[in-house]
C-alpha cells in the first residue's frame, strides 16, 4: 500500500490564469480574490481557511455569531431630496434639461394612462388593470437609461418601461381589448404586453418565472457578445417586485446568474406590499438588497421617488454588468405602491386610508422631478394643464378606437399550436363549427373578426 506524504498545493493571484474564448484569444476575465481555486488544501501555517466552500475565510479563536440586527441598514441612493434639491451640486443630474423634460412628460402620462384604465374597469369596458402610482420614476428612469438592444423582462407593473422605449398608445390598448389588432392575438389578459420589436418579453401572471428566464438569456448574451465583438454588447434587464424575491425562482435565478457571471441586471420594485402582505410578514433581513451580497453580486439600493438616482444606477449597473465579460448586478428601487395591487384589490381592507394619503401628499416621482424642473424655470402651471389636457385626450381617443375594433378571428384559439393542425385538432374545429351554427343565439360569432369563416380557412390549409 503506497501513501503520498504532505501533498500541498497554494492558490495564489499569479497561478491563476484567463480562460481563453473561442477564437483562441485570452479575455481579460479578473476573478474575484474569494472565488478563485475552488478544490485547495490548507497549510498547516495558513491564516485563512481554503476550504472550496469559503475561500479567504480568516480563522479566529472568538466565538460569535454575525447578528444582523447589530449591523448597519444598506444606505439609500439618491440625487435628489424631497423638495427637489440636488444633493451633490458637482455631480449634478446627470441628464439634459430637454431630457429630464421628455421623462417628466412621460410620468404624467403613465399617471393618466393608469388613472383613466382604472376608471374604464370600474365602469366594466375592461376586464382588469394594474396602476404604476408611485412607481412611474422607476419603470420610465430605468428604461432611459438602457440601450434600446437591451432584452427585457418585465413583471406586471412596467407600463412606463414600455412607454420609454417606445410602445404606443393604440397598441397599449389593444392589448387589454385584447381585439384584432392586438399583437397576442387575443391569449393573454390585460397589462400582458409584449413587442419583439423592442425587445421586451410578454409578461406573464406566473410570479417570478422572467427571473430565470432573464439569467438565461443573459447567458446567451454573455456568448453573443464574445462572439460577435463587431456588435454593441447587450444585457439583459429583470424586473419584479420584492414579493416575487420570496419565490424560488428568485435565488435560483441569482445563484445561476453568480456562478456563471452574466451580463444581467435585477431590478426588485420594493414598494412595500406584495398584495395585502407587508414587508414586515416578508423578510426579516435588510430588504432585497441583502440578499444579492450573498449570492456574490453586486448590489445597490437606490431612493425609487428620485428618478434621477434610478437613472444614474442604472448606467452604471449596465456598464458593471459589461465589464469583464460580464456579471450580474441587483437594484432595489424603494418606493411605496399608492394605487391597489390591482384592480382586483381593495388595498383599504389591509392598510389605513391615511397612510396612502400621507405619501401621496408627502412624496412622490412625479411631484419631485416637478419641483426640479420649477425651480430650473423649465415648468409651469399653464405647462402642467396643456400636458395633462392633451395627454387625457390621446389616451381616450386611443381607448374610444380600440373600444370598436372587432375580436381576433376565432382561429386563434386553434393556430400556433402546432405548424399543422394535428388530426385532433381538426376534429375540435369541427365540433366547434358545429355548435357555432345549432346555436347562433348562445353564440355572437359576428364580434369576431372573420366569424366562424375563419374556421373554415383553417380546416382548408394544408396539412
Amino acid at each position: 500500500m503506497a501513501f503520498r506524504f504532505n501533498t500541498r498545493r497554494i492558490c495564489t493571484g499569479k497561478l491563476w490564469s484567463p480562460p481563453t474564448s473561442l477564437n483562441g484569444s485570452r479575455t481579460s476575465k479578473v476573478t474575484p480574490g474569494w472565488q478563485r481555486c475552488r478544490s485547495v488544501a490548507s497549510t498547516a501555517s495558513a491564516e485563512k481557511v481554503l476550504f472550496p466552500g469559503a475561500l479567504n475565510s480568516e480563522f479566529t479563536d472568538t466565538l460569535e455569531f454575525i447578528r444582523p440586527a447589530n449591523q448597519k441598514a444598506i444606505p439609500t441612493f439618491r440625487v435628489l431630496n424631497q423638495y427637489g434639491e440636488v444633493l451633490d451640486k458637482e455631480a449634478g443630474v446627470d441628464t439634459e434639461d430637454g431630457e429630464a423634460l421628455e421623462l417628466y412628460q412621460n410620468m404624467v402620462r403613465l399617471s393618466i394612462f393608469d388613472l383613466l384604465m382604472f376608471e374604464a374597469q370600474r365602469q366594466g369596458r375592461l376586464s382588469f388593470y394594474m396602476v404604476s402610482a408611485g412607481e412611474e420614476g422607476i419603470a420610465i428612469g430605468s428604461a432611459s437609461a438602457l440601450s434600446p438592444t437591451d432584452v427585457v423582462f418585465c413583471q406586471y407593473r412596467e407600463s412606463g418601461v414600455y412607454m420609454q422605449r417606445g410602445f404606443t398608445l393604440d397598441q397599449f390598448m389593444n392589448q387589454l381589448f385584447a381585439n384584432s389588432k392586438d399583437a397576442g392575438l387575443g391569449r393573454n389578459m390585460p397589462v400582458h404586453y409584449g413587442s419583439k420589436e423592442l425587445n421586451i418579453h410578454t409578461i406573464s401572471s406566473t410570479l417570478a418565472t422572467q427571473l430565470p428566464h432573464a439569467a438565461g438569456a443573459a447567458y446567451a448574451l454573455k456568448l453573443q457578445n464574445q462572439q460577435q465583438p463587431e456588435v454593441p454588447p447587450r444585457v439583459a434587464v429583470c424586473f419584479f417586485g420584492e414579493g416575487a424575491a420570496s419565490e424560488g425562482d428568485f435565488h435560483a435565478a441569482l445563484n445561476i446568474a453568480a456562478t456563471r457571471q452574466v451580463p444581467a441586471i435585477f431590478i426588485c420594485r420594493n414598494n412595500g406590499y406584495a398584495i395585502s402582505t407587508p414587508t414586515s410578514d416578508q423578510y426579516r433581513g435588510d430588504g432585497i438588497a441583502s440578499r444579492a451580497a450573498g449570492y456574490g453580486i453586486d448590489t445597490l439600493r437606490v431612493d425609487g421617488n428620485d428618478i434621477f438616482a434610478v437613472r444614474r444606477a442604472t448606467k452604471e449597473a449596465r456598464r458593471l454588468a459589461l465589464e469583464d465579460g460580464g456579471r450580474p448586478i441587483l437594484i432595489e428601487m424603494m418606493a411605496y405602491r399608492v394605487g391597489h395591487h390591482s384592480t382586483s384589490d381593495d388595498s383599504f381592507a389591509y392598510r389605513q386610508k391615511v397612510e396612502v394619503e400621507d405619501w401621496k401628499r408627502r412624496d412622490n416621482p412625479i411631484t419631485r422631478l416637478r419641483k426640479w424642473l420649477e425651480g430650473r424655470g423649465l415648468w409651469s402651471e399653464a405647462q402642467e394643464k396643456d400636458l395633462r389636457s392633451s395627454s387625457r385626450k390621446e389616451v381616450l381617443k386611443a381607448f374610444e378606437k380600440a373600444e370598436k375594433e372587432k375580436l381576433p378571428p376565432i382561429k386563434h384559439a386553434f393556430s400556433g399550436v402546432y405548424e399543422h393542425l394535428t388530426q385532433e385538432q381538426r376534429m375540435h374545429v369541427v365540433e366547434l363549427k358545429d355548435i357555432l351554427k345549432r346555436y347562433p343565439k348562445e353564440y355572437d360569432v359576428d364580434q369576431h373578426e372573420g366569424g366562424a369563416s375563419s374556421l373554415d380557412q383553417l380546416l382548408d390549409e394544408k396539412r
